[in-house]
């Protein structure tokens, strides 16, 4: 928001530079972005009246004007569309200096002498406004210097608000600041009620109460849209960064940007037997002022009149409603609308307005009336209006009441480490418009007043006294704590230690975004539809993720496609998925690998990464879950190959899936190579045994080995758990050593060979012993698998 530094200063005016000020502000949290001269520098300008005006002999688009300066009379040349007599101009004297170190000489034009030049707004660095000489006020004393006429010697100060400060888009804002950091009073303009000089209303009915709760109109007849608005609305309006456009506009802008409240002026002639605000029904249309068609959904809230849409709440009008130089009646709407309701809703046009700027943040709802009041006697200055009388709609239930507060002097010195007394706390908060009432020594309710939104706990008001007292002000003390060793949760695995397994089995952490493209989720999950967002970065970070692939796949083919062959990337984070309880988040652990076994090295074959090299990093990954077994079970997943996937179990329970990329995914994102991912739940991994101390066992151990032929499609899984479940609690370990398949073996089987070590603690145990072991292994695996003895 721009901002005029005089304007302010004529609201509160504290005896310090204009640097200072600045300064000020911005320590008290709201940022100064910049300043800049209202004007450039320019000098022997004055106010001047032409008296005359006369066609040039030699040319046709040149007047020849005589001018009074209040002292003597001069001739000018000049070619301006709006030079006429009676009006008063700035006139650049002979001597004079203009921007860019023009200086004026006198001259002939076409044969006639010209002593000096009228000017127009550019040519004095005012804007670039150059379709005319700058029309002064009728008022001007000739002779005046411009720069002192019009109080160019200011500066148009630039703030940049965080969004919970919508009460200082505006000048009275602003003031209301800077006279509490200065123990001032705001010097405020009088605005005293308007009498209705006529009883013409307009019925006005709120269908959406929520979304508008407070509505004020009034009507004001034989409205001289033709009228001028003054040189100093002008000018305030241009050092604020808007232009000005006809009077009804100009004063609605004005009074946004002095007391914060967005105004429109509707043509009442156009609008139809009365105003209606709604919400917009889907499809429906609205032309808007700068002629842009917009098509609305029903979550756009929309004033109307029996005939359609006339402006979207809060945003912007409607063009067929506008007021126009033919307007004489106009119906001014002053409202107040639920910032939930606007917020997003003009970015979803690609619009940005500053109504829309201020209903999105919070617009103050006590103000509606009051800016109502102010615009009206402003009207009726500048162009004549004759005003009915107020009419205030309003479902009070849907207002919102300012927040009260309990707040204690000790908190706040706890808070801030130092004791402010309490009547600077009392002088701070009622300054910024607090209302207070003492309950007991150092205590107090505080009611906040209407337009802080942003006030709901005693931390509010301990950073609103921080802030004015001054952070620059509060002690710097070291913090004390007692950091003693803290305990390592045996019994779970932390994300850290997972990520460092990772690491060592040469992984690189990758973070991605949350966010992912829709078109790639849908391929690999195609049975889950993704959170979308209201408000995307980009069209392909549009829906939140439902797992970790797509951003790693994303990663992968980025490496890839800049000669990075051999990827590996994990990645921790959540994923999110909707559900008949709402957003469910979830922690994972995901990873993608592709390329060479081992880093290409004198020892490396070119030994391409398969589906085993994968799952033995899980197994890995796994192993720092002490005393529990996870079963690889076979599993499909829409983004994994078929052939090339298996489902993670424990106990029971889906931990993740681990497989081959899916080859039509792999075509669709242009990866040649083989590539593998795996994905697990950190809820149901990180979870292990307390270590227990178990005694080394002083006898020797027996080790058998055992070869069976089993049908190829037995899982080696299930062998080796029916050979724990016979073998006994003395089994110390069991380990695959062979799979075999080819010469002496079936073509549609396969030879798989254990070996098995069984050791007591107590005692030696007898060959007889583990004979008798074994061959109830062999009879059950003979029973259960159709297995046979591999000879």
């Amino acid at each position: 928001m721009k901002i005029s530094e005089q304007w302010l200063r004529e609201w509160v005016n504290p005896d310090i530079s204009a640097q200072a000020l600045m300064d000020q502000i911005t320590m008290a949290g709201l940022e100064v972005d910049g300043a800049e001269p209202v004007a450039e520098a320019f000098s022997g300008v004055i106010a001047a009246h032409i008296t005359a005006c006369e066609p040039h002999p030699n040319a046709d688009k040149l007047q020849v004007c005589r001018v009074d300066t209040g002292t003597e009379s001069v001739q000018i040349v000049c070619g301006a569309p709006n030079a006429r007599a009676g009006i008063k101009v700035a006139l650049a004297q002979v001597g004079a200096v203009l921007p860019g170190n023009f200086k004026i000489k006198k001259a002939k034009l076409r044969d006639v002498e010209s002593q000096g030049m009228l000017c127009s707004e550019k040519e004095l660095g005012l804007s670039d406004d150059h379709d005319g000489i700058l029309e002064l006020a009728d008022s001007a004393p000739l002779g005046q210097d411009v720069r002192t006429l019009l109080n160019l010697d200011d500066l148009s100060i630039e703030i940049d608000l965080t969004p919970n400060r919508a009460d200082c888009l505006s000048i009275v804002g602003l003031a209301r600041e800077v006279a509490v950091l200065n123990d001032l009073t705001v010097t405020a303009p009088a605005i005293e009620p308007v009498a209705a000089t006529h009883q013409d209303t307009f019925p006005v009915s709120l269908e959406d109460p929520v979304g508008c709760p407070r509505y004020v109109g009034r009507v004001l007849n034989n409205v001289n849209v033709a009228a001028q608005s003054p040189l100093w609305m002008v000018e305030r309006l241009r050092r604020s960064g808007i232009r000005s456009i006809d009077p009804v506009v100009d004063v609605t802008n004005y009074v946004m940007l002095e007391l914060g409240q967005p105004l429109h002026g509707f043509d009442l002639d156009r609008l139809k037997e009365g105003i209606t605000v709604r919400r917009a029904r889907d499809q429906e249309t609205l032309v808007l002022l700068d002629g842009q068609t917009l098509t609305l959904g029903i979550d756009n809230l929309l004033i109307t009149d029996a005939a359609g849409p006339l402006a979207m709440a809060g945003v912007m009008g409607g063009e067929q409603s506008g007021v126009s130089r033919e307007t004489r009646r106009v119906f001014l709407e002053s409202a107040f609308f639920a910032p939930i309701e606007i917020a997003g809703k003009a970015r979803g046009f690609g619009l940005h307005t500053d109504a829309s700027h201020r209903f999105e943040r919070g617009v103050d709802p006590a103000l509606q009336e009051l800016a109502v009041e102010r615009a009206t006697r402003l009207l009726v200055d500048i162009c004549g209006a004759e005003p009915g009388p107020t009419q205030v709609h309003e479902v009070q239930a849907n207002v919102p009441v300012p927040a009260t507060i309990a707040l204690r002097a000790d908190h706040v010195k706890s808070a801030l480490g130092l004791e402010i007394a309490g009547g600077e706390i009392q002088r701070i908060l009622t300054g910024l418009g607090f209302a207070l009432q003492e309950t007991a020594a150092g205590q107090w309710q505080v009611v906040a007043p209407s337009w802080r939104f942003d006030m709901a706990i005693e931390a509010d008001l301990v950073e609103e006294i921080a802030r004015i007292y001054g952070y620059n002000r509060l002690p710097v003390t070291q913090p004390k704590a007692a950091l003693g060793p803290r305990g390592k949760p045996e019994q779970r695995v932390t994300t850290a230690a997972i990520a460092d397994r990772l690491a060592a089995l040469g992984y690189q952490e990758a973070i991605t975004y949350s966010f992912v493209e829709p078109a790639l989720q849908q391929a690999m999950f195609p049975k889950e539809a993704g959170i979308e967002l209201a408000n995307p970065i980009s069209a392909d970070m549009a829906v939140m993720r439902v797992s970790l692939w797509p951003g790693l796949a994303r990663a992968l083919t980025h490496n890839l496609k800049r000669q990075q062959d051999r990827v590996r990337l994990f990645e921790t984070g959540l994923r999110f998925r909707e559900t008949s309880k709402g957003t469910e988040q979830i922690a994972m652990v995901s990873g993608i690998a592709t390329g060479s076994r081992l880093p290409e090295a004198w020892y490396e074959n070119g030994e391409v990464l398969d589906f085993f090299d994968v799952k033995g990093d899980v197994e890995q990954v796994l192993s720092l879950v002490k005393g529990v077994e996870f079963d690889f079970l076979p599993g499909r997943h829409t983004a994994l190959h078929p052939g090339q996937s298996a489902r993670i179990e424990r106990n029971g329970k889906l931990v993740g899936y681990i497989g081959a990329l899916h080859p039509s995914l792999a075509r669709d994102l242009d990866i040649k190579q083989p590539t593998f991912l795996f994905e697990l739940r950190l809820d149901r991994i990180v979870k292990t045994q307390l270590p227990a101390f178990t005694a080394l066992s002083r006898y020797p151990g027996s080790t058998r080995d055992l070869a069976v032929v089993v049908d190829e499609e037995t899982p080696v899984a299930d062998l080796m758990n029916s050979v724990r479940e016979m073998a006994g609690e003395d089994l110390e370990s069991l380990t695959l050593f062979d799979i075999y398949r080819g010469k002496g073996i079936d073509s549609q089987r396969k030879s798989v060979a254990l070996g098995l070590t069984w050791q007591n603690p107590s005692r030696t145990l007898t060959d007889e012993e583990v004979n008798s072991l074994m061959d109830s292994i062999i009879n059950t695996l003979q029973t259960r698998f159709d297995a046979a003895l591999r000879n």
